[in-house]
């Protein structure tokens, strides 16, 4: 890349992108859930080892699924989406090492360690469902990330029997601007960075 992208596209991914609550009765396609996931793929992860799984949770079946794990605060708003994306990462990432990275024993490197099995998943599958934000945004989507859930009922009730384990949650609709709050502050450059 050689200059930055435009004004209009800094504010629709970062700038005046909201969290949102409320939601129209719009749907998200899944071809645009597809063109999702090719744009949040290439984003970088240590070693290429893309540990995040994404269950895009749209059906009613898949809803009702969902809702007994949802604190009650975040229910009503997440029944009311189009789409809730479960972020969650895969313990097992290692095993796709050497497709993901072959010109190393990458594998190697976690085999039998726990901890750092356990931080690289967490950390990279973190990173990925921060794409996944960035990347709705860009496609005109709006999102609204929150914790508020049972995690080992989600686990339960959609990894069963696998190494995937959730993370967070992410409403992806179009939403109702006018519903909005106030933005809440942010902090500084002075209290949050420091150039050595």
């Amino acid at each position: 890349m050689t200059r930055p992208i435009p004004d209009a596209a800094l504010d629709a991914i970062f700038r005046t992108a909201r969290t949102h609550s409320h939601w129209q009765e719009r749907d998200v396609s899944d071809a645009t859930l597809h063109a999702l996931y090719e744009l949040l793929k290439q984003g970088p992860t240590s070693a290429n080892c893309s540990p995040a799984r994404f269950v895009f949770v749209k059906s009613a079946e898949a809803k009702e699924r969902l809702s007994p794990h949802l604190s009650s605060g975040n229910r009503a708003k997440t029944m009311a989406a189009p789409v809730t994306a479960i972020v969650a990462h895969d313990m097992a990432f290692y095993d796709r090492l050497p497709e993901l990275f072959p010109h190393q024993d990458a594998r190697s490197w976690f085999t039998g360690n726990d901890g750092v099995i356990a931080e690289t998943a967490f950390r990279n599958g973190t990173l990925q469902g921060a794409y996944l934000i960035v990347a709705a945004r860009a496609l005109g989507l709006d999102c609204g990330p929150m914790s508020g859930f049972d995690k080992a009922g989600v686990d339960e009730a959609f990894f069963a029997g696998t190494a995937i384990r959730s993370n967070f949650l992410v409403n992806i609709g179009h939403g109702v601007p006018e519903k909005l709050h106030p933005r809440n502050p942010r902090l500084g450059f002075a209290d949050a960075c420091q150039i050595l």
